[in-house]
């Protein structure tokens, strides 16, 4: 009984973390981001910017919010900064959209 009871409070701090992140990457710009920096190491704003056809304020918002969210990290390099995936489990989201078979 106290095996069952501990694996349900490991399975629930799974799920909180996993809705954690499920919540700061719930939108289809920050999807994009993140499969950007899935195939290239690192990425300025501006690079995001242009490869996603979006305006930069935009892109910074969300690079902002998923940085203090602990998905991606940031490294200044002269005047440019460039965003990289800390969580790279992240990713995993991906593989799971890609291959999810549910009618979307």
């Amino acid at each position: 009984m106290i095996a069952e009871i501990n694996k349900i409070k490991i399975e629930k701090e799974k799920f909180e973390k996993a809705a954690y992140i499920l919540k700061a990457v719930a939108h289809p710009t920050r999807l994009a981001i993140i499969q950007l920096l899935d195939y290239q190491e690192k990425l300025t704003v501006n690079e995001i910017c242009e490869t996603l056809e979006c305006e930069q304020s935009l892109i910074s918002h969300h690079l902002i919010n998923m940085k203090l969210r602990g998905i991606l990290k940031s490294s200044k390099d002269g005047l440019n900064v460039y965003y990289s995936l800390k969580e790279y489990e992240v990713t995993k989201i991906l593989s799971c959209i890609e291959n999810c078979d549910c009618n979307m």
